[in-house]
């Protein structure tokens, strides 16, 4: 409990730092996955939004089944993986801010 205006402003000033923080953390990921063939590499941001898209040679070996395949099993490997990030990041946040 706050005993003053004073304590109450640094405690909320301190809050929303925190919350920046956060946010600007959250910003900052991007992760990037390649398929086990090494032909496809997506890299997304996040919110696992695409922000970057790669193929190698190895594509032209690829049915266009495989293909999509190896590209949507490839987006939702990175995708996952910003996703647990995220997840992360506000599991910490929210730690801390029980304390």
């Amino acid at each position: 409990m706050v005993e003053t205006m004073d304590e109450l402003i640094t405690r909320v000033q301190q809050q929303v730092y925190r919350l920046t923080d956060l946010q600007e953390a959250m910003g900052r990921i991007v992760v990037s996955e390649t398929s086990p063939d090494g032909s496809v590499t997506v890299e997304v941001d996040g919110n696992a939004t695409p922000v970057g898209l790669n193929f190698t040679g190895g594509i032209n070996r690829l049915s266009p089944e495989d293909f999509e395949k190896t590209l949507v099993e490839t987006a939702r490997a990175a995708a996952a993986r910003a996703i647990a990030e995220k997840a992360a990041l506000i599991d910490t946040f929210n730690s801390e801010s029980t304390r």
